[in-house]
């Protein structure tokens, strides 16, 4: 019987339960983890998900669980410690989860390097969860000399995100005369192109002749997206005279969040790079009309835009609001689709 224990680092606090005080770690990637756990639980498949404070703490987690498959979530395990870990429990099998494309993992510094000596260790297997990232290591796997293909084959697989999804909220989709909230909700970085997104709302604000309520989250910033969220402040600043808005939301809980988001008229996720994009499946599944581009595979693509462009970004949104009621179905129907298929994935993987 398979018993998969799926492994998180513990990051910053960005969340705290505002009325017992209780900490939560509130992050995509928790949440995202958790759905895969509960999905395979619900399919017999027994898994548990643990967050621990650094790479010491995973013997004791694994000596407590028994598990017969680890799966480290994300890329902050030095290699050398699945050495030790392989002779401490040699019969478990290992997984390293990666959760970014090329255009992120350019920012791990390490990504390259830790990547080929996870899979040069037979008991180790790394997790892509796009296909596209998923063609792109093998490439760059099988040209490494001291690796063989057979090896890059065997210990590289694709696993793709899940989401649970059952129906949709009732919504109402008349907006207000005046104003109108668009939510560009996640973490700032550069990758995430917020900047060129606030933009694009006020342009799309001025010719539907309303003022944009543009909502963030500020108190995540990543990867040097400080100048990010300055020049998104001095833009709002520099056009309030116009009657424009930023407001800067703290980083809530899962609850929290998703019943922020149901409170939108329209959402933006508009960014360079993505394999999923947890923060887009919460705005649709919550029935927020919400526009993307082509990085969110799932997402209709009369809804993508050029996330370069702000006069394409406008377009789009202009679409999206003569008819929201038919963006959040096709965009439903293309998140229900891809979760049932990366269900099947995952249990037919791991019931092998």
């Amino acid at each position: 019987m398979k018993k998969i224990l799926f492994i998180l680092k513990e990051r910053f606090d960005y969340a705290s339960d505002t009325t017992t005080g209780q900490v939560n770690f509130a992050t995509g990637l928790l949440n995202s983890t958790q759905y895969v756990v509960d999905m395979l639980n619900k399919n017999g498949i027994e898994a548990k998900l643990v967050v621990v404070k650094d790479n010491n703490s995973i013997n004791r987690e694994v000596t407590e669980y028994k598990p017969t498959d680890v799966i480290i979530e994300a890329l902050w395990v030095v290699p050398v410690k699945f050495k030790q870990l392989s002779t401490l429990h040699p019969t478990v099998k290992w997984y390293v989860h990666l959760h970014s494309d090329l255009p992120f993992l350019a920012n791990e510094g390490v990504a390259m390097e830790w990547i080929a000596a996870y899979i040069e260790n037979p008991s180790v297997m790394v997790i892509a969860n796009s296909k596209r990232l998923f063609r792109e290591l093998t490439f760059i796997l099988r040209h490494k000399q001291d690796i063989e293909d057979d090896v890059v084959d065997d210990n590289l697989v694709y696993l793709p995100n899940y989401y649970p999804t059952t129906t949709l909220p009732k919504k109402d989709y008349t907006f207000s005369s005046d104003e109108i909230n668009i939510a560009c909700f996640g973490a700032i970085r550069p990758m995430k192109n917020q900047l060129t997104q606030a933009v694009a709302a006020v342009m799309f604000a001025e010719k539907a002749k309303k003022k944009v309520v543009f909502h963030i989250n500020s108190s995540r910033v990543e990867q040097r997206g400080e100048a990010v969220l300055r020049n998104i402040q001095n833009f709002f600043e520099s056009i309030k005279d116009k009657g424009h808005r930023l407001v800067e939301h703290s980083w809530y809980t899962r609850e929290e969040f998703v019943a922020l988001c149901g409170t939108m008229d329209l959402g933006m996720q508009c960014s360079f790079s993505e394999t999923f994009n947890i923060v887009c499946a919460d705005l649709v599944s919550q029935g927020v009309p919400t526009i993307g581009t082509s990085e969110i595979q799932w997402l209709g693509n009369v809804y993508t835009a050029d996330p370069n462009d702000t006069s394409d970004i406008t377009d789009v949104l202009n679409k999206t609001y003569r008819v929201p009621r038919r963006n959040v179905e096709v965009n439903f129907k293309g998140l229900v689709k891809h979760s049932q298929k990366a269900e099947n994935i995952w249990v037919e993987y791991f019931k092998k």
